[in-house]
């Protein structure tokens, strides 16, 4: 009774008491379980989104969707953007855990793939979804789509249209999803009898400075391809802006296309051909798992463990037939 009088913030417990329960609470890392809090009355509760800026537009458009279905739930949401530092890493997710309670977590990649957080949410038991994981084993729910099969359309779509040098801007080399987007670009180019020389594949980091370096590399080539698929949209419309430095017409002497459909795909010009992945639907399910009264773990018979979207090809302008 004491320990409850303390957690729910009771006025009849001595000082004395209520500093030994704080400090016991602290020292096992413990939280109150969140479903039972949810039963037990009408309290909004605290949802955190840990993410590393790297995709600017594709974090920015599901913090946005996140945000809207959390207010819907009668929720918060808490934003934290961490870099690779475990040690440090892990410091801002028990700080974000301890000083707001919170309730559940959603884990963006590449954060989604970091072994030393998920260890430390399922110590402290605090719920929490993956989103595009490289592991797809039952730590938890998560929600992703087909990686390969994004790569292959867009590179098939690309071929169809009688493109048969195309370039490749790689997505951050520490995602499985960079590997199987490229592993579709390879697939199709093959199956078309189609080579890639080496010197079309080109490092970037899903940022938008990585894309204009790599689109700088690929554009410099004596032999330039025709058409250049990045892996995502902010590094396809970095190449937009390189090519547009450079003189080179877009699309009519080089289409442009990339993954995501993010807010950026068209709010530049020409609007980019891309692959689009359900962010939004993506954001709201996520919130919609953790702010469920189901169990949220991997055995559970209630919730479904993975969640794999559909991908859609969107064709805009930024991608033709070459001359």
């Amino acid at each position: 009774m004491t320990v409850s009088r303390v957690v729910n913030g009771g006025v009849k417990v001595s000082d004395e008491k209520r500093k030994a329960v704080l400090s016991a609470m602290k020292s096992l890392y413990y939280q109150p379980n969140s479903a039972a809090r949810r039963l037990a009355g009408s309290k909004s509760y605290i949802l955190g989104l840990l993410f590393q800026d790297e995709d600017i537009s594709y974090i920015s458009k599901f913090l946005l969707r996140a945000s809207k279905s959390c207010r819907n739930f009668g929720h918060h949401l808490i934003p934290d953007g961490i870099n690779s530092n475990n040690e440090e890493s892990i410091s801002v997710v028990k700080n974000l855990i301890e000083t707001t309670q919170t309730d559940g977590v959603i884990l963006l990649a590449p954060i989604s793939n970091n072994t030393k957080i998920i260890e430390l949410l399922q110590q402290l038991q605090v719920p929490f979804v993956r989103i595009s994981p490289d592991d797809k084993s039952d730590i938890s729910p998560y929600i992703a789509i087909d990686e390969f099969m994004a790569g292959y359309t867009m590179t098939k779509y690309l071929i169809d249209l009688g493109h048969s040098k195309i370039g490749h801007i790689q997505g951050h080399p520490n995602q499985v999803a960079s590997d199987l987007r490229q592993q579709g670009f390879l697939k199709a180019m093959s199956e078309s009898s189609l080579d890639v020389p080496s010197e079309y594949i080109v490092q970037g980091y899903y940022t938008y400075k990585s894309g204009l370096n790599a689109a700088q590399d690929l554009l410099a080539l004596e032999n330039k391809p025709t058409a250049i698929f990045a892996a995502n949209d902010e590094m396809a419309a970095a190449t937009v802006s390189v090519a547009n430095g450079l003189g080179i017409k877009i699309p009519k002497q080089l289409s442009v296309a990339g993954i995501d459909d993010a807010q950026l795909a068209i709010t530049i010009s020409p609007h980019l051909t891309t692959i689009r992945q359900p962010i939004e639907e993506i954001a709201e399910l996520a919130v919609q798992i953790l702010a469920s009264n189901k169990p949220v773990t991997g055995d559970s018979k209630e919730l479904k463990h993975s969640h794999i979207f559909d991908i859609e090809l969107i064709k805009r302008e930024s991608t033709i037939r070459p001359e």
